[in-house]
């Protein structure tokens, strides 16, 4: 029993430094340890995830419909998880979702009966997608993937999101950043330790930012879904090389 506790006190109280500091060896990116780090995490939350994330499913689950309704073709949705989105895609989509934790991927398989479309699910890292072909895929979704993944490793995620969508295909990706307003930010903060501890995700990546350096995708529109945390992004894979675009900065009304 002690050693089971020791485990798994190992597993959840990883620090971000830590783990940052796994991706270098030598000054060479260590894929494996931060992969292996994140997977273990998740394999112990899986038991528990969908009752911890129970109070703020309350308001994604009126956003999910939303964000999927007008997708078409053949999907990707990167870190799929437990498969909340899995019964909200339109029923003439395919979809493949990816996630690094069989745990995870178990659960989101007794979700695909509920799904209308046909669902594909494999054990991938998002960063490295091995096996995958280049331009297959129509769409790339991420609810919450980003925020997980450290800055470091960020840039290759998204080199593979570039890599198998087809020219054109769009991407839609959602993410938690700090507020700017100092109440709602120090609630926040308040949060950021177990938010960490649980799921290893921060509010401080800086997603768009290198969304914005990638020099083969286009920003089509930001705009906030709640207040100024939850922080939709949506754009496409280049036509023609590499391109710059600016991002049209849309705020909703304050719902919370």
């Amino acid at each position: 029993m002690y050693v089971l506790a020791s485990g798994v006190r190992q597993i959840l109280f990883t620090p971000q430094s830590q783990l940052t500091s796994s991706l270098k060896s030598n000054g060479e990116t260590n894929l494996d340890d931060a992969s292996r780090a994140l997977r273990e995490k998740y394999e112990f939350t899986s038991w528990f995830y969908d009752i911890l994330d129970y109070p703020w499913e309350r308001q994604y689950r009126h956003w999910r419909p939303l964000l999927l309704q007008d997708l078409s073709g053949k999907v990707l949705e990167a870190g799929v998880g437990t498969g909340r989105n899995l019964r909200h895609y339109p029923h003439e989509v395919h979809v493949t979702g990816i996630d690094l934790s069989p745990g995870m991927l178990s659960i989101a398989r007794r979700r695909t009966k509920q799904s209308v479309c046909d669902v594909t699910l494999l054990h991938h890292d998002a960063t490295r997608l091995s096996g995958v072909p280049a331009c297959q895929f129509d769409w790339y979704i991420a609810t919450f993937l980003y925020c997980v993944l450290p800055d470091a490793i960020q840039p290759l995620a998204l080199s593979e999101m570039v890599r198998v969508l087809k020219p054109g295909g769009r991407f839609r990706i959602l993410e938690i950043v700090y507020s700017k307003d100092p109440r709602r930010s120090r609630r926040q903060e308040r949060l950021a330790r177990l938010v960490e501890t649980l799921y290893g995700a921060r509010f401080d990546r800086h997603t768009l930012q290198h969304l914005r350096q990638n020099d083969d995708v286009e920003i089509s529109e930001t705009r906030f879904l709640k207040a100024d945390t939850y922080l939709l992004i949506d754009g496409y894979k280049s036509l023609e090389g590499p391109t710059h675009a600016l991002a049209k900065e849309i705020s909703l009304p304050d719902s919370s």
